[in-house]
């Protein structure tokens, strides 16, 4: 077996000097400059002129309510298609949610899905992306008020937008869905019936990345100023663990409640965002969301599906839920105006290029296993390869103190074993696959082995 050692790029500072190694896939780097912050701008704010997104507004006007909003979009995702070569499909997703919690009557309600087909019928492979289309004011269940909703959330269905315009151009091995969903105000009722849906009809999910409110630099009350910070939220132990004691014993013993899948994405996307995105500070942030809220990546870990939530650092709570009106000389209302379409840019270029760099690269390493038989100073892992799509040129062993945030070392490796001169005691290790190009899967996090 060979293997070299490989750091993940960082910054080095020697005799008041410094040097950053980054490798750059050019074909990503260039999706990543096609967006464009004047689209971005442009769609959120004809997201806006449709008076209302509410779930419950009106669905029949051409110019007005969400049936307006949602046609829209669907066009708009229709038009980005047509360069796909017949790649990209886009559909409602349609169903009926019934009389329930801020929902007064049975409503027909809609998402749109714009899907990329994979170029490789072996790879199985699914990456979601979404934002929610619809809006509300400071009365939920007002469906007839002036809701604009620009940053919450006709910003994160500018993100898919503009991911699925620039992305539909190109071929990749997986899938990927771009979304925007109905009823998250309501109670995450779009995104819960993808979530079902997904996992009655076994979709390989890979990750899901979730864009509410991420238009916003500016802190209500602290003024802090910031458009170079966003906060991605991750669970640490599993939706899908709670209730389970065996399996949350197994957590305690390992010291793996930091280490669920959806903390690994969390570090797989700021070292890629952060590798692509200049002035870019993805913050990890170790919850599932803030608190009193939630999003619609919820339902996908509610379904076992790994997902995260992508929001700006600091909130300007007058802009969202509020009545659009002026009070003792403060503005109130989420009107465009106060969006920061290249701050939306940038989180959308972060998203651009964790999706292409997951969705051209090999799939995870199955089984995961890291050698606990004996009493040893160093650390034996093993694993197989991947069970879909191309074969992995070679797999990096990571590594990092387990204080550490994020990962530390990379040991790149031909074959599916490993043996390291590091005590598995002291450390905490994780596998993924690479492709020629460095191409990096998510990080799968080893069981105990005999």
């Amino acid at each position: 077996m060979k293997y070299l050692i490989f750091f993940i790029p960082v910054l080095f500072i020697l005799q008041g000097t410094a040097q950053t190694i980054i490798k750059q896939d050019a074909a990503i780097k260039q999706m990543v400059d096609e967006v464009s912050a004047k689209n971005i701008e442009a769609t959120i704010r004809t997201l806006v002129t449709f008076k209302s997104r509410h779930t419950l507004s009106d669905t029949t006007s051409k110019t007005e309510g969400s049936g307006a909003a949602r046609n829209w979009i669907k066009a708009e995702m229709e038009k980005y298609a047509a360069s796909s070569g017949g790649r990209m499909k886009v559909q409602f997703d349609t169903f009926t949610q019934p009389k329930g919690n801020r929902i007064d009557k049975p409503v027909h309600l809609k998402n749109v899905l714009a899907i990329l087909k994979g170029a490789d019928p072996k790879d199985t492979r699914i990456y979601m992306v979404s934002g929610h289309y619809d809006s509300r004011i400071t009365d939920v269940m007002d469906p007839n008020g002036v809701e604009p909703g620009a940053n919450d959330d006709a910003s994160g269905t500018a993100v898919s937008m503009e991911l699925a315009r620039v992305m539909s151009k190109r071929s990749f091995p997986a899938t990927i869905i771009f979304m925007s969903v109905v009823g998250e105000e309501q109670g995450l009722y779009g995104s819960t019936n993808v979530a079902k849906r997904a996992k009655a009809e076994n979709w390989d999910i890979d990750a899901m990345l979730n864009n509410d409110i991420v238009g916003n630099t500016h802190g209500m009350e602290t003024d802090l100023k910031d458009n170079r910070s966003v906060r991605v939220f991750s669970e640490g132990v599993p939706s899908v663990v709670a209730g389970n004691e065996r399996m949350i014993a197994g957590l305690i013993s390992l010291g793996g409640e930091n280490d669920s899948p959806s903390r690994e994405l969390a570090r797989y996307i700021k070292e890629t965002g952060e590798r692509y995105i200049d002035q870019l500070d993805v913050k990890l942030v170790y919850r599932r969301d803030r608190y009193l809220r939630g999003g619609d990546h919820v339902p996908f870990l509610q379904q076992g599906f790994t997902a995260v939530r992508f929001t700006e650092m600091n909130e300007d709570f007058t802009r969202q839920h509020q009545n659009v009106r002026t009070e003792n000389g403060v503005d109130y209302g989420d009107l465009p105006d106060f969006v920061d379409f290249n701050y939306v840019q940038k989180v959308t270029r972060m998203n651009l290029s964790v999706l292409a760099n997951l969705a051209l690269a090999p799939a995870e390493p199955q089984n995961v296993g890291i050698i606990t038989s004996g009493l040893t100073n160093k650390t034996q892992l093993k694993w197989d390869a991947p069970k879909t799509g191309k074969k992995p040129a070679g797999y990096y062993v990571l590594m990092r103190e387990t204080s550490s945030a994020v990962w530390e070392k990379k040991f790149y490796v031909t074959e599916s074993t490993a043996t390291l001169a590091y005590s598995k005691d002291n450390y905490l290790f994780a596998v993924q696959s690479v492709d020629a190009e460095g191409h990096e899967s998510l990080p799968v996090f080893p069981k105990p082995v005999r």
